[in-house]
C-alpha cells in the first residue's frame, strides 16, 4: 500500500472513529479533514464575487443583501447532489452522464467548463495586477510607471513582468494541490490563510462602520429577507429618489436603474457557483481518495469552507459599498455649475446617463451641441444626478478607503490590498486545478498525468495574456459572452445532477429513498427552478447584442438539438461507456 493510500485510510479511520465519539469529535475530525470546499471558496471568492457585490450595495444598499445568500444555498444544494452521486459510485461524474444520462450534457458540461475557465482566469490576473499596483508595490504611483503609461507600449512591460510572476506561483501551487501528505496540507492551508484574509479584510470594513454608527442594522437584517420585486422595481434610497420625480422622467430612470439590477443580480448569481465549479468538486474529492465514508465531511466541508466565507465576505463588501455609496454623490457632481460639475471622478461616467435622459425624453436636445447638453444636465436635480452616481461602477479599490480612520490611508491600503490579492490569486490557481481536470476527461487521459499539467498551464497561459484582450473594449464582448453560455449552461448542469440522484441504474441501492429522496428533490427543483430563471432572463437581456447575442444563441440551438439526437439515439440504441482507468 502506497504512502497516499495510507494516509487515505487513517483518514477514514479517524471519520469512522470519531463518529462513534459523537457530534463534538466528528465536527474536529471534519474541521482537520476539509480541504475542497475550500478549494471552491477559493474560486468563488474572486473579482466576480467581490464586483458583484460591490455594485449590489451601490444600486440597491443592503436591500439586495438576500440574493448572494440565497444564490450560494442553490449552489451548495447542487454541490452536495453531485459529491453524494460521486462519493456513492466512487466514479467520475462525466462517463456516467455519457453512458447513463445524455451524451450532450456530458460534452456541454465539459467544453463550457474549459471556455468558462480560460477566459475568467484574465480578470483574475488583471485583479492582481491592480492591488499590486495600487495597494501594494504602489508602482502605479512612481514617475516612471506613469512614463511608461504615456509611452503608450513600454507599459505593457509591468504587466508582462508581473503576470510571468503570478504564472509561475500559481503552477507551484497547482503542483502541490497533486501531492499527498504535507504537500497537499501546505496547499489547503494556504488557500485557508488566503479566505481568511479576504473574510478579515472586508470584516473589518463593516466593524469600522459599525462602531462609527454608521450602519442601520435592522435595514441590515431586512435585507437578508429576498424581495423578488427588485426584478422589475428599484431597490432602496433609488426607490424613493424615482418616486419624487415627475412619471415621464421616473420611468426613464426605474428601466435603467431595472436593467442594471437585472444584470448585477444574474451576474452576482452566476459568481456564487459557476459552472466550471461544478466540475471541480467531484474530482477533487476522488483526487483525495474520498468514498462513502466521507459523505458526512462534504457537505460540512461545502458549508463551512464555501458558503460561510462566502456569505461573510459577500454581505461585508455589500454593506460597506451601500453605506458608503448608495445614493450618493460627491459636492462637485451635485453642483450646478458645470465647470465644477466636472471635477466630479463620477462625471465622464454619469454624465453619459444624464444626456441620454435629455435625448430620450426630449428629441429637440439631440440637435444641441456637447456644450449645451452640459450645461443642461447640470441644472437637473439633485434626485437624477443621485440615480446616475449609482449607476456607475465604482472602482473597488475605493473601498480601503473606509479602514483609513482605524489604520491609516497607508496600511488600510495595504490590508485592502492583500485580501483583493488573496481573492484573484487563490481563483488563478483553482481556475487552473479544474481545467486540469477537464483536458484530461476531454482527451480520456488518466487524471493527475501529463495532460492534467497541459491544461493547467493552458489556463494560466491565457489568463496571463489578459494585458492583450482584457485590457481594451474586447472584454466586454468576452464577458458578455461566456456569461451568458455559462449561465445557460448552469440549469442544465443542476438538471443533470438532479437526474442523477433520482437514477437507479447510477447509484443501485445507494439512490435515497422515502423521505430522504423527497427532501433531496424539492431543494434540487428550488436549485434548478431558479437556475432556469437567471439563465432565461440572462439569454433574453444578452440576445439584442449584435455579436455575443446571436454566438450565444445559435450555440444554445445547437445545443438543444444534440440532447434532442442523443436522446432518440438512446432509445434505438443504446449508449456504451468505456471507463478509464483513474
Amino acid at each position: 500500500m502506497s504512502d497516499a493510500d495510507q494516509q487515505i485510510q487513517r483518514n477514514r479511520e479517524m471519520i469512522l472513529t470519531a463518529k462513534e465519539k459523537g457530534l463534538g469529535a466528528t465536527i474536529g475530525a471534519y474541521t482537520k479533514l476539509s480541504g475542497p470546499g475550500w478549494l471552491q471558496s477559493a474560486i468563488t471568492l474572486g473579482g466576480g464575487s467581490l464586483s458583484g457585490a460591490l455594485f449590489l450595495g451601490v444600486l440597491g444598499g443592503t436591500d439586495m443583501l438576500w440574493l448572494q445568500l440565497m444564490a450560494i444555498i442553490m449552489g451548495v444544494i447542487m454541490l452536495s447532489a453531485i459529491s453524494y452521486v460521486t462519493l456513492s459510485t466512487g466514479k467520475r461524474p462525466f462517463p456516467l452522464i455519457n453512458e447513463h444520462i445524455n451524451p450532450a450534457l456530458g460534452w456541454g458540461w465539459l467544453l463550457a467548463t474549459i471556455t468558462a475557465n480560460m477566459i475568467w482566469c484574465m480578470p483574475q490576473f488583471a485583479l492582481c495586477f491592480e492591488a499590486l499596483e495600487k495597494n501594494l508595490i504602489g508602482f502605479g504611483n512612481s514617475d516612471q510607471y506613469k512614463d511608461a503609461v504615456a509611452d503608450g507600449d513600454n507599459m505593457y512591460g509591468y504587466k508582462i513582468g508581473i503576470s510571468l510572476v503570478l504564472l509561475a506561483i500559481a503552477g507551484g501551487m497547482v503542483y502541490l494541490s497533486s501531492q499527498q501528505g504535507l504537500a497537499a496540507k501546505a496547499f489547503d492551508w494556504t488557500l485557508k490563510i488566503m479566505v481568511a484574509i479576504v473574510v478579515l479584510a472586508f470584516f473589518g470594513v463593516v466593524t469600522i462602520l459599525g462602531t462609527s454608527g454608521a450602519l442601520d442594522w435592522g435595514s441590515i437584517l431586512s435585507g437578508f429577507i429576498p424581495d423578488l420585486s427588485q426584478w422589475t422595481q428599484p431597490a432602496g434610497r433609488i426607490a424613493g429618489f424615482v418616486d419624487e420625480l415627475p412619471s415621464n422622467v421616473g420611468q426613464f430612470w426605474s428601466e435603467k436603474v431595472v436593467q442594471s439590477q437585472r444584470d448585477v443580480m444574474i451576474g452576482a448569481a452566476a459568481t456564487a457557483v459557476g459552472i466550471n465549479m461544478t466540475f471541480l468538486l467531484p474530482y477533487s474529492m476522488l483526487s483525495r481518495g474520498w468514498d462513502k465514508t466521507f459523505r458526512g465531511l462534504a457537505k460540512f466541508d461545502l458549508s463551512t469552507g464555501m458558503a460561510i466565507p462566502y456569505v461573510l465576505v459577500t454581505s461585508c463588501v455589500v454593506i460597506a459599498a451601500g453605506s458608503m455609496f448608495h445614493g450618493e454623490m460627491d459636492e462637485q457632481l451635485g453642483s450646478g455649475d458645470i465647470a465644477v460639475m466636472k471635477q466630479s471622478p463620477l462625471y465622464s461616467k454619469a454624465s453619459e446617463s444624464l444626456i441620454a435622459r435629455l435625448e430620450i425624453l426630449d428629441a429637440r436636445t439631440k440637435e444641441l451641441t456637447l456644450e449645451e447638453k452640459e450645461v443642461m444636465i447640470a441644472k437637473l436635480p439633485e434626485e437624477e444626478k443621485r440615480i446616475a452616481a449609482s449607476l456607475v461602477k465604482r472602482n473597488a479599490f475605493q473601498l480601503s478607503k473606509s479602514l483609513t480612520p482605524l489604520l491609516g490611508e497607508r496600511n488600510a491600503n495595504l490590508v485592502f490590498g492583500i485580501g483583493v490579492l488573496g481573492m484573484g490569486f487563490s481563483s488563478i490557481i483553482i481556475l487552473m486545478l479544474i481545467n486540469g481536470y477537464a483536458f484530461c476527461e476531454m482527451l480520456g487521459k488518466k487524471q493527475g498525468g501529463r495532460m492534467h499539467v497541459v491544461g493547467c498551464l493552458i489556463a494560466g497561459a491565457v489568463g496571463a495574456s489578459w494585458w492583450l484582450v482584457w485590457d481594451g473594449d474586447a472584454k466586454m464582448w468576452l464577458a458578455i459572452l461566456v456569461s451568458a453560455f455559462g449561465m445557460m449552461l448552469l440549469p442544465i448542469a443542476y438538471t443533470t445532477f438532479m437526474l442523477m440522484m433520482n437514477s437507479t441504474k447510477i447509484l443501485g441501492t445507494e439512490k435515497p429513498k422515502g423521505k430522504s429522496l423527497l427532501i433531496w428533490n424539492v431543494l434540487m427543483s428550488f436549485s434548478v427552478l431558479g437556475a432556469i430563471a437567471a439563465a432565461v432572463t440572462a439569454i433574453y437581456d444578452k440576445a439584442s447584442h449584435p455579436i455575443a447575442g446571436k454566438v450565444v444563441i445559435g450555440v444554445g440551438v445547437i445545443f438543444l438539438v444534440a440532447i434532442a439526437v442523443t436522446a432518440i439515439q438512446r432509445k434505438t440504441k443504446p449508449f456504451g461507456g468505456k471507463e478509464i482507468d483513474s
